[in-house]
Formats: structure tokens, sequence, C-alpha cells
């Protein structure tokens, strides 16, 4: 169970992901997240949406852009980007197609977590005007600037550092 953070908001969006023929000895068929909808069309996961060319885009399914007030700095680094990104995590399956939605997210740091996984798909995709702006009104109205406290070290005791007794030496 996930405690909701006070302040946290969710998106409901849609992905829609492509598989294509491989290029490689090594796999059948390359996915891709394609985009991430704004608003999500009332269809199961992995509907077909149209083959053509050995290509098949699906809606792989609904999920919710969570946004945290904790987050905040990040979403920041994020929006000061050429180009601000979001990012979709399709996880690997047994059952048909393959894949599941597992998350959509517009932290780097969340995405660099699923990133360092191995077996996620990440895409990284360009975040629309308009998630871009509920985006920039939600950091506008949570960050807070924490200010950097350095803690201060006990002073080793230099003199009982790296001397042995005539005893040990001996």
């Amino acid at each position: 169970m996930m405690l909701e953070v006070p302040g946290t908001i969710r998106i409901p969006v849609g992905v829609v992901a492509e598989r294509r023929p491989g290029v490689t000895a090594w796999a059948d068929h390359a996915w891709l997240a394609r985009e991430v909808l704004e608003e999500a069309p009332d269809l199961p996961p992995w509907t077909v949406l149209r083959e053509e060319s050995g290509r098949t885009l699906f809606f792989a399914g609904s999920a919710d852009l969570a946004l945290h007030p904790t987050d905040t700095d990040n979403y920041i680094h994020n929006l000061q980007q050429a180009s601000p990104c979001v990012w979709v995590v399709l996880r690997p399956v047994d059952d048909a197609p393959g894949f599941r939605l597992q998350t959509v997210t517009v932290d780097a740091g969340e995405a660099q977590l699923y990133a360092e996984s191995g077996s996620d798909l990440l895409e990284a995709l360009p975040l629309s005007p308009r998630l871009r702006l509920v985006v920039e009104r939600f950091v506008a109205e949570h960050h807070k600037q924490r200010e950097f406290h350095k803690r201060k070290r006990d002073r080793a005791d230099t003199d009982s550092l790296g001397r042995r007794s005539r005893l040990e030496e001996g």
C-alpha cells in the first residue's frame, strides 16, 4: 500500500505503443512507446489501433501521471531542458503482446530508476504543451526552496591515527 502525499495530483493519460519487425536475428520485434495522449480513449489495454507494413500500433493503456510536492526539484530540472520529456515505462510480461504499461512520469530521477532495472522498456517522449503547463503550475504552487545544511563532523583525534606502539612494531 502506497501512502499518498498531501498535495499530490494525478493526471490520467493514455499511451500509444508500436511493435515493428526486429532488425536483428535476436529479436522478432522491436517495441517503442510512440505517444502520450492527454485524453485516453475508452479502450482496453493493448487494443490494436492500426496495422500496416508489419507494424502494429496499440493503445497500451491508461496511467496516472502523478505529481508529488516533494519532487518539484526534479520537475524543475526537466522543465529547464531544451526539450522537456515525459517518460513511459513498459514492463515485459508473459501475456500477449509481451508488455504492460508500468508508469508514466515527468521525474527524470524516477525514470532513471526504471532504466537501471535493465529489463523495462523506457522511452522519453516530448512533453506536450498542455501537460507542460500543468507541471509548471504545480511547481509554482508547491515548490519550496530547501536550504542546504552542511553537516559538521567531529574532529578526528589525529594523535591516535596511524600510530602503533613500540611493542607492536617490534
